[in-house]
């Protein structure tokens, strides 16, 4: 992130007011490189095109914070790769991982990654090592250290119905596998912060979290979210779940979770009287209906709603109600930084 925006965000964090109301979306390959004018091969490819790419979108909206910003990843084959996934890479359509287990029983002999040699996580950490510099001139820093959540890589690992079975069906090997994925999801954020020491925020994305009832969010959920969020020591915890995140938002703090990206099916306010005052909340406008398929009237729309479902303001990034999507334009982009700043003169 940029230096500002990241002094910015640990005032948010710190619960200390800013003089704006800031705009921020997570970006990565779904949207940099159909905006950028790439395939998304390109993107995953070329240190060039990645570094170009991203360079354009900071310059391009500069008020606007980029989260994580400078991410590299390959889309949904980063850490299912650790694991020895097959991953298949297609010109114009996201990348996957195929699964590799049959059943959580198949657990067992999965092996337990190391995160400086497996996958693609190397060329991941190389990418940042040999664009630091430029990061670094371009006013930004690598501020995230970052991961899909347990339930999320073992739904790659297995298949989302086969995983829901299996925590119905066999409980304590679904411990099993979530735990041996938790210590690599802590040995990948920590080894991601030894390389870079300008990290101090740890982001983690799982929307399997938002399939599963109450009961199994104590028992499955809490209890890792817990360990993966207190590893690193991080000052800004940010978590991602667009999926259901009723359940999510009463359990944040218990999790150590101090912001939270959420579904554009709950609103603002719902949202924050289940977190509580300390979170902040990112959202919360519908990011494929109206952030890339709407006009800009229609994003307008949408924020000026936004604002009307909750009276503090204090501790929100405005933003979608989830990642950035394809085929985001600028002009849309361009509406919602406008409208937030429209909205802020009346505050």
């Amino acid at each position: 992130m940029r230096n500002s925006s990241w002094n910015d965000l640990v005032t948010l964090i710190e619960g200390k007011k800013l003089n704006y109301n800031p705009v921020g979306f997570i970006v990565d390959s779904p949207w940099i490189p159909s905006w950028y004018g790439i395939s998304k091969i390109d993107y995953y490819s070329s240190d060039a095109h990645w570094l170009k790419s991203n360079l354009k979108a900071i310059n391009t909206f500069p008020d606007v914070w980029f989260m994580p910003s400078f991410w590299s990843e390959y889309g949904m084959c980063t850490e299912p790769s650790a694991f020895g996934s097959r991953m298949i890479f297609l010109e114009k359509s996201f990348p996957h991982a195929e699964k590799i287990l049959s059943g959580i029983e198949g657990s067992e002999s999965l092996p337990q990654p190391n995160v400086k040699t497996d996958g693609l996580l190397p060329f991941m950490i190389s990418r940042l090592k040999n664009n630091q510099e430029a990061i670094i001139k371009a006013d930004h820093q690598i501020r995230f250290a970052i991961a899909r959540g347990p339930l999320n890589i073992a739904s790659f690992l297995m298949g989302t119905t086969e995983f829901m079975m299996a925590i119905a069906m066999d409980p304590s090997g679904t411990h099993r596998l979530l735990k041996k994925i938790t210590d690599f999801i802590c040995d990948w954020l920590a080894w991601q912060k030894e390389c870079f020491s300008s990290i101090d925020g740890v982001l983690i994305l799982d929307d399997i979290i938002g399939f599963v009832g109450e009961s199994e969010f104590m028992e499955f959920v809490i209890p890792y979210f817990k360990i993966i969020f207190s590893c690193t020591g991080a000052k800004v915890r940010f978590l991602h779940n667009d999926a259901d995140g009723l359940i999510t938002a009463k359990y944040l703090t218990d999790m150590g979770i101090n912001m939270f990206n959420f579904s554009f099916e709950h609103t603002l306010g719902e949202i924050r009287k289940l977190a509580g005052p300390g979170v902040v909340l990112v959202g919360n406008i519908p990011p494929r209906d109206v952030l890339a398929g709407g006009s800009p009237e229609q994003v307008k729309d949408a924020v000026n709603k936004a604002f009307g479902e909750i009276s503090d303001y204090n501790r929100i990034i405005w933003s979608a109600g989830g990642g950035m999507p394809p085929d985001v334009s600028s002009i849309n982009i361009k509406a919602f930084f406008d409208a937030v700043k429209e909205q802020s003169k009346n505050l």
